[in-house]
């Protein structure tokens, strides 16, 4: 049989292996080998040896690791909760004011930690109780609180950045600066939409009764500072240190998941069992991620060894599209992927197919990535996976989950808008990068 019509087969076997059920760590390999084997025989295990090695020596990836433990020891130093209350008391006033103060502080603490199950579970803990006893609307509530979570996946230091940056051959760093402003974007088009909603619709999004406002100036002031001065300190160590060329993207993770501690330990909630439970869950999130990453490597070789990788491209750009339109049908494929996968399988299984097509059609790489990235936060927003529903619903037991998957619909639709801006104007990705690297 032809090599590549073989790597069709190939690939049609792994989707079937992924909707089925099977895990696709060990779908990629056993796919891999056997194929691989029929194909090219057995050079196939040296071709797995040497990608397995290859894989291993690439240092950005120690960073996912750090980053990980950052976010689940800041998770427990009590600083979202702080920041939180703060808005809640300068905005009480202010119709929709929980809305507000939910999605300003699910951005600014998505700067420090990129885990969307840590950041859905403690702003569902923390806001869906005061919403539900000011009478906030259930499906905007849910909406405002699951689409907030989600921003720490693609506003800098993203995890699934880090992981993306050598699946495409681009800087991490430069993928970090392009993310930021349609990051922002995206938190703005949430907050307008609340607020706008709240301001027609007062029953929506109510005025804070007067017990649950701040009794004194000096509460807020004492409340915000605590909240964004350590929280600040985290994200220069973290962020700023990356954007501004102080530290690689690995050396600053440690120098972030460091500070967390430190954070953590001066608000004197880093114990034992915190330590030995984040530990435990970046070690889960972590073998998830690059054994994978191992796995769709070994993949990804067999199936460009085998030709049918340059095949597909070849046929994608003979098509008589211009070239916008061959990357609008890529950013559909990616959406609909995004429904039934996570990030992870998608890039890096899929991202590796489409790459020689985007490098074909000559497409900055870097605004390629964040377009990617804007599209795979969807698939926390959208059914069926949507993560980030059941997430809130674990946390928030009165709201029916019809309710949470009503209420998200709306934000992904404003992603949908937001991914649309990003894609008709690059310079929204890509200003940041010219101003600070002269790309």
């Amino acid at each position: 049989m032809n090599p590549e019509y073989l790597g069709l087969i190939l690939l049609a076997a792994l989707l079937s292996g992924i909707f089925v059920g099977f895990p696709i760590a060990f779908t990629l390999i056993i796919l891999a080998l056997v194929f691989g084997y029929i194909g090219f025989g057995g050079i196939v295990f040296d071709l797995m040896v040497f990608q397995t090695i290859g894989m291993m020596k690439e240092e950005t990836l120690a960073a996912v690791p750090l980053f990980i433990f950052m976010g689940h020891v800041l998770e427990r130093a009590g600083l979202m909760e702080r920041l939180f209350r703060s808005f809640q008391f300068i905005l009480a006033p202010v119709r929709g004011s929980l809305y507000l103060g939910v999605l300003l502080t699910a951005t600014i603490f998505a700067t420090a930690t990129g885990i969307i199950g840590a950041s859905v579970t403690v702003m569902g803990l923390m806001a869906a109780p005061v919403m539900i006893k000011a009478g906030y609307d259930a499906k905007l509530s849910a909406g405002v609180i699951a689409a907030g979570g989600t921003l720490g996946i693609l506003i800098p230091p993203s995890v699934m950045l880090v992981v993306m940056g050598p699946v495409l051959g681009v800087s991490v760093i430069q993928l970090f600066a392009a993310a930021i402003i349609p990051g922002v974007l995206l938190s703005t088009l949430y907050m307008v939409y609340a607020m706008a909603r709240s301001f027609i619709n007062p029953k929506l999004g109510p005025p804070l009764p007067l017990e649950e406002r701040a009794t004194s100036f000096w509460q807020i002031a004492k409340e915000f500072v605590g909240g964004i001065v350590p929280l600040g300190a985290i994200i220069f160590a973290a962020l700023g240190s990356i954007i501004f060329g102080l530290a690689t993207p690995t050396e600053a993770a440690a120098m972030g998941a460091f500070g967390a501690c430190v954070l953590t330990a001066l608000y004197g909630r880093l114990t034992l069992p915190v330590v030995r439970e984040a530990a435990h869950k970046t070690l889960q999130t972590s073998s998830m991620v690059l054994f994978l990453a191992v796995a769709s490597n070994v993949y990804g070789a067999v199936f460009t060894r085998l030709g049918t990788g340059t095949m597909i491209a070849n046929g994608l750009l003979a098509l008589p599209v211009p070239p916008l339109v061959l990357m609008a049908m890529l950013m559909g494929v990616i959406f609909l992927l995004g429904w039934p996968l996570e990030w992870p399988a998608i890039v890096l299984i899929f991202l590796p197919i489409f790459l020689p097509v985007v490098q074909g059609l000559k497409v900055d790489l870097v605004w390629f990535g964040t377009l990617v990235a804007v599209n795979l936060q969807t698939a926390f927003l959208s059914p069926p996976v949507a993560m980030a529903a059941y997430y809130l619903k674990a946390v928030a037991p009165k709201w029916e989950l019809r309710e949470i998957y009503r209420g998200m619909f709306d934000f992904m639709i404003l992603q949908v808008i937001g991914l649309a801006l990003v894609f008709f104007f690059p310079q929204i990705a890509l200003w940041l990068p010219g101003v600070l690297f002269g790309r």
